[in-house]
């Protein structure tokens, strides 16, 4: 993968995937590595190269020290939601592959981050075997996630822009974890900065007139979402 994956060694391909295979990841990679695996084999539909070495550049990407909260933690937390609202989905194994690219090039000093992990997607599957209509769909689901913002019918992108924001609803006390590893993320803003650049992105999801798309979204976590939002900006702006 592009940007020389951190972690990988050996002869690598020019999108930066290791050639060679490398050892079973332990658990929770190993788990992980799996859930990849299903993912780019449906998505190919024929042979193709070893699907480890990806796994490995991606999860080493995952684990670089910068993240706090785009970690694969979050990673395994987004497959999870993807499989609550697989049935939504067009092609559920598609949104998967997205989901594995969507933060896989994250800085938080950077405004890039998407169409940097979308480039990604677009240089890896087809070494991988992904075909290029497949490899096209999973950029694109990719650049959808800067504004979470699908077409109404867009049932890949619901789903992936659904399974991302899903942490809104989250518990209390889960919520508050996320909130300050997103501070962490951004430790180098100081906190005034930080304080009016966050309340500006509370204030502009709690201005949508939806969150969620998916039926089971808008159901389910639509509501505690907004409670958690409002509870944040409050305690910003006190």
């Amino acid at each position: 993968m592009s940007d020389s994956a951190p972690g990988t060694s050996g002869s690598t391909s020019e999108s930066g995937i290791p050639e060679s295979g490398t050892p079973e990841s332990p658990s929770p990679g190993g788990a992980l590595r799996g859930r990849w695996h299903e993912a780019l084999l449906a998505a190919r539909g024929g042979p193709g190269p070893d699907p480890g070495p990806y796994a490995d550049a991606l999860l080493a990407r995952w684990a670089e020290p910068q993240r706090r909260y785009h970690t694969t933690a979050h990673l395994t937390q987004v497959l999870d939601h993807v499989d609550t609202l697989a049935g939504h989905a067009s092609d559920p194994a598609l949104v998967r592959l997205a989901v594995w690219f969507h933060d896989a090039v994250y800085r938080p000093d950077r405004s890039e981050n998407e169409e940097r992990s979308a480039a990604l997607a677009e240089r890896a599957l087809p070494e991988a075997g992904v075909p290029e209509a497949a490899t096209a769909e999973v950029a694109r689901l990719v650049r959808l996630t800067v504004t979470h913002d699908p077409a109404d019918g867009d049932t890949n992108g619901e789903v992936l822009c659904d399974a991302d924001l899903a942490i809104l609803a989250a518990a209390p006390q889960e919520y508050a974890a996320y909130a300050a590893q997103v501070r962490e993320e951004y430790g180098f803003v100081p906190d005034g900065a930080f304080r009016e650049g966050r309340s500006a992105v509370l204030r502009h999801l709690l201005e949508l007139p939806k969150l969620f798309r998916t039926p089971h979204g808008a159901a389910e976590w639509e509501p505690r979402a907004r409670q958690n939002l409002t509870t944040e900006l409050a305690l910003l702006t006190r």
